[in-house]
């Protein structure tokens, strides 16, 4: 087995919190990556999990009371900037999440790749070679003067690819933008 890449550093987190403040809207946030992707040296950014977390308007408010009757809650994190939600077959696509609340007082964890988790092996997960991660988020419904909280957490190590991986990676994410 040939190994694809050699990690540089221990796994970290980065994280990011994007607050929806307008229901029907998509609001966006991104997370730099240009001090961990180096094109000169074939530095990646392997992503190993993401996992979303669903807050209020403050810390310690419900998603009930902040989004106040049946709604939902999409978010997203790709690797290119589509403007907006995605589908799943999309290759930008990094995870996905959702939360559905119902007027009966359910909450219920829709997924398309949510939590998504890759793995920690130094092949397995998700190489980024672009110089920033976008988030995108909307809610179907909002109480008045809420605010929806999301938080990416993405967990992730640097890596340095063959110049051969580095650069089906870097053609990949290119044609994905078509």
């Amino acid at each position: 087995m040939i190994k694809m890449a050699t990690k540089k550093t221990s796994m970290f987190t980065l994280t990011e919190r994007l607050s929806i403040t307008a229901a029907g809207t998509d609001t966006f946030a991104t997370i730099d990556l240009g001090s961990y992707v180096d094109v000169g040296d074939r530095q990646a950014l392997q992503v190993h999990s993401v996992d979303f977390i669903f807050q209020g308007t403050t810390a310690g408010e419900t998603i009930a009371a902040t989004l106040g009757g049946g709604g939902g809650v999409n978010i997203q994190l790709t690797d290119l900037n589509r403007g907006g939600l995605v589908f799943a077959n999309d290759r930008a696509l990094v995870a996905s999440g959702r939360l559905d609340y119902d007027a009966d007082g359910y909450l219920i964890n829709s997924t398309d790749l949510y939590p998504d988790n890759y793995g920690k092996g130094s092949d397995d997960g998700r190489f980024v070679v672009n110089d920033q991660l976008y988030v995108t988020g909307a809610t179907t419904v909002l109480a008045s003067n809420k605010v929806v909280n999301v938080t990416v957490r993405v967990n992730a190590s640097i890596v340095t690819l063959s110049a051969k991986d580095f650069m089906a990676i870097a053609i990949q994410s290119t044609a994905a933008d078509n």
